[in-house]
């Protein structure tokens, strides 16, 4: 094995930390729900600020690149981005602390014991994707551009351009998982909603009250407006990201709404080059120009494009290895923005799985 793909962590459902549920893997991250008995343990020995029978659970983050709803390789055993993993961790913890330094709301991250890991604590998910939108670009563009002009209960003008700045920050929610039972809302993943969607079906979404979502609408404005400035002053454009958010108990047992999943991300955002849009140029520095050389990679875009056709999208990024050029300057893409964002150098591993264990092992005994 190469030092590069051993570098590379892949496989992050297979580590040998203790549990007794099942390791849940989605497209990035694989998740370790501890023991009754460790979280008590943590809790206790490391001084986490949440109450004592709060359920943890190790968090590890890989550098697989999914796009479409696929998981994409390269060739020559190129599992994933080079960097990838610890560039997103890095971008996320910074963006978290400036939230809480601005007094806006918690993260459910309690320690970062390793690059790729976290220490998250137990949160009941607000069941929303929320979308913040201050460009018209990507599917809405396409969608806009074909004539619609209702967006989650919202009528855009006519006359906008593609990639123009909107008119106000716009909030275009959709599900998180399938919804049952709500009207107007179809029983699948991912469809839009409207905010009168939400308040008349509040608690269909998971939020405890409904003057929540007066809270939920004021963390999406400013965490958003924080991460535009901070971008702005390094010369980078936020042009639109995704949200998600839980509820978690604070030490005096009372519910309290946070933010969760990873944030301002190049996986969750768009971000673009402010001198190049000046000029009119869009440049990526996040996962959408991985998307667009794709869509350019293969003759026939409509399978990457088209929901109805997954099985022969799932197919396509199964028996399709990327060159590695291409993976290796995505890996430039995310660790240059990642450098750019944090002010610091980019820890890389040159074997994180290893890393991770002895570290797991060493300092919080969770390794059987």
């Amino acid at each position: 094995m190469s030092s590069l793909t051993q570098s590379i962590l892949a496989v992050n459902d297979d580590l040998p930390i203790r549990t007794d549920a099942p390791v849940h893997s989605g497209k990035v991250r694989s998740v370790y729900w501890l023991t009754a008995a460790d979280s008590r343990r943590l809790i206790a020995e490391k001084g986490y600020a949440v109450p004592a029978d709060t359920p943890l659970a190790i968090m590890v983050i890989s550098d697989r690149i999914s796009a479409f709803d696929c998981i994409w390789q390269g060739e020559g055993g190129l599992l994933g981005v080079p960097g990838k993993g610890a560039a997103l961790n890095a971008i996320s913890n910074h963006w978290f602390e400036l939230f809480k330094q601005h007094g806006l709301a918690d993260s459910h991250i309690l320690d970062i014991p390793h690059p790729f890991v976290w220490i998250v604590q137990k949160a009941k998910p607000v069941l929303i994707e929320a979308i913040c939108r201050q460009y018209i670009t990507g599917s809405m563009w396409r969608a806009y551009a074909k004539g619609e002009r209702s967006f989650c209960g919202i009528t855009l003008p006519d006359g906008l351009s593609k990639d123009g700045k909107l008119p106000t920050l716009l909030f275009t929610p959709s599900t998180k998982g399938i919804l049952r039972n709500i009207p107007g809302v179809p029983e699948a993943d991912d469809v839009n909603v409207s905010r009168q969607d939400i308040l008349q079906n509040y608690a269909a979404f998971n939020f405890q009250q409904l003057a929540d979502i007066e809270v939920y609408e004021r963390l999406l404005k400013e965490g958003f407006n924080v991460i535009e400035r901070a971008l702005a002053d390094i010369g980078q454009i936020f042009v639109d990201t995704k949200f998600e958010f839980g509820y978690v108990k604070d030490l005096h047992g009372n519910n309290k709404l946070i933010y969760m999943d990873e944030v301002g991300t190049p996986d969750s955002s768009r971000i673009w080059d402010a001198a190049q849009y000046e000029r009119g140029n869009v440049v990526e520095n996040s996962k959408e120009d991985f998307r667009q050389v794709l869509l350019a990679h293969f003759p026939d875009p409509d399978i990457l494009l088209n929901k109805d056709r997954m099985a022969e999208r799932t197919a396509l990024a199964r028996d399709n290895l990327l060159p590695q050029a291409l993976l290796l300057q995505v890996s430039r893409t995310y660790i240059g923005i990642a450098e750019k964002i944090t002010g610091k150098t980019l820890s890389l591993s040159d074997n994180p799985k290893a890393e991770i264990i002895q570290i797991l092992r060493d300092h919080y005994q969770l390794i059987v």
